[in-house]
């Protein structure tokens, strides 16, 4: 397979050392990067490849999304805005309003609308959580995206996240969630040339038993999978937890031994100073979900949970799958809580969306622009008003940074998107057939239209 050389171009390393590289080149081969530095040494060693001129961009690693439900973008505009109570009485769950159930084929297409969107944002790896995952998984392999999908198991009935009551057990849903995972580790795990990996998740702890979440670990460890669950997302959940188990949250995923380092922990948001300690002792990785967590008006204390030993990783969650945003937001409630103008850095954000997030989903080649690494990367255009004259390249992408600014993504060596045309995915048939999706939703009388110009959502399905 010839070589790629991108030349003439300005690479952002991402490395430990935070190292830039001007008027250098980059070499691509099989997949990984096979050399980087001064552009007229490589273009002399790489006489035959091709090359891409690289004048006026930056080159970066891909960004890693830890934590997405890529189909909910069908809440747009919706959830953004109803946010449960952070105080008591805790009555409705997480969702007041619940989703119209999607027929197979609706849930595959607004799948692939957020896998589009997450292209356009210079994602390249990401983790999928839900249940059913497997009726859209060919046509995530399908968009070229590296892959981590993770289906989903409970076993409390009749409730969602944050839900007061009691725990009603419901053995069927428990069995009917480890099948899935099993099935789906058997049929997708390795595929699309090793760019998926499957996983497995706990719902939340108020939504599991202490037997599901033994069961839950003790499969992880037989398929050697990573494991995800969404902890102390909402005030909600940690008061049923502790109504329920008598220990928060944090406190009982480690009493039933689910926490480990091959954990991604969505949220942290509501936590005490105990929680983080015993969270960051089991060196497990958080998904900062920043933007949906500035929505929703809560934050966790990521320097704190840094410190006590987690992993800061970044996700989308619900609703968008702009990366871009989730730094930019990430560094500013970071700044904001800490009251600190300068900490975190835009360096600091980089290197949570791209080398922390690319550890924390098991590849330790990739998230970072080295010889040998992966060929996960994404090119910058420079030469745009808002960036210019970018003197601190990471700073201008992570403060003034727009998606449009994407211009081209590639994973494993294949470029995914160029010239900011997604080359895997029909971007105009997509988009097109979303709106006759919607009528056809309305039409079945499962979405209508609220007052006061506001979208509401028919009660009487459930949410995943």
């Amino acid at each position: 397979m010839a070589a790629t050389l991108i030349h003439d171009t300005t690479i952002v390393t991402a490395d430990e050392a935070g190292s830039i590289l001007y008027d250098a080149a980059l070499v691509v081969r099989d997949g990984r990067i096979a050399a980087l530095g001064p552009m007229t040494e490589l273009l002399a060693r790489y006489p035959d490849a091709e090359r891409v001129d690289g004048r006026g961009r930056a080159i970066l690693p891909g960004l890693a999304n830890t934590h997405t439900h890529l189909s909910r973008v069908l809440a747009r505009g919706i959830y953004e805005d109803l946010s449960p109570p952070h105080t008591p009485p805790f009555t409705g769950g997480l969702a007041p309003l619940p989703l119209p159930e999607l027929t197979p084929d609706e849930e595959r297409v607004m799948a692939v609308l957020g896998a589009l969107e997450a292209i356009h944002s210079g994602t390249t790896l990401l983790l999928e959580e839900g249940a059913g995952v497997a009726g859209y998984a060919g046509a995530l392999v399908d968009t070229g995206l590296r892959l981590v999908l993770c289906e989903r198991a409970w076993d409390r009935a009749g409730a969602s996240i944050g839900q007061p009551g009691p725990f009603q057990v419901d053995p069927a849903l428990a069995e009917a969630g480890l099948t899935r995972i099993a099935d789906f580790h058997t049929r997708w795990h390795g595929k699309g040339d090793g760019r998926v990996r499957a996983g497995l998740a706990a719902w939340a702890p108020d939504m599991c038993s202490p037997g599901l979440l033994g069961r839950l670990r003790k499969l992880q460890s037989e398929l050697d999978a990573l494991a995800t669950v969404h902890l102390n997302q909402i005030w909600g959940e940690v008061a049923a937890v502790t109504e329920q188990r008598g220990v928060l949250p944090t406190e009982y995923l480690a009493r039933e031994g689910f926490l480990s380092d091959r954990l991604v922990a969505a949220h942290c948001r509501c936590m005490t100073p105990a929680e983080e300690h015993i969270l960051g002792a089991s060196r497990a990785a958080v998904a900062f979900n920043a933007a949906i967590a500035a929505r929703r008006g809560l934050s966790p204390r990521v320097a704190d949970l840094e410190r006590a030993g987690c992993l800061i990783t970044l996700g989308t969650d619900n609703m968008a799958e702009d990366m871009i945003e989730v730094m930019r937001t990430a560094l500013f409630m970071e700044r904001v809580r800490r009251q600190d103008g300068r900490r975190p850095t835009p360096e600091d954000v980089l290197t949570w969306a791209t080398r922390n997030g690319y550890r924390a989903l098991g590849i330790p080649d990739g998230g970072w622009l080295a010889a040998g690494n992966r060929a996960d990367l994404i090119a910058i255009d420079l030469r745009k008003p808002h960036l210019t004259p970018a003197l601190r390249v990471v700073s201008c992408l992570v403060h003034q940074g727009q998606v449009s600014d994407v211009e081209a993504v590639m994973v494993d060596g294949r470029w995914i998107m160029r010239d900011r045309r997604v080359l895997t995915l029909d971007e105009a048939a997509i988009v097109a057939g979303c709106p006759d999706r919607r009528a056809s939703m309305s039409a079945r009388g499962r979405l209508s239209s609220g007052d006061r110009g506001r979208c509401a959502l028919r009660p009487g399905t459930s949410t995943r």
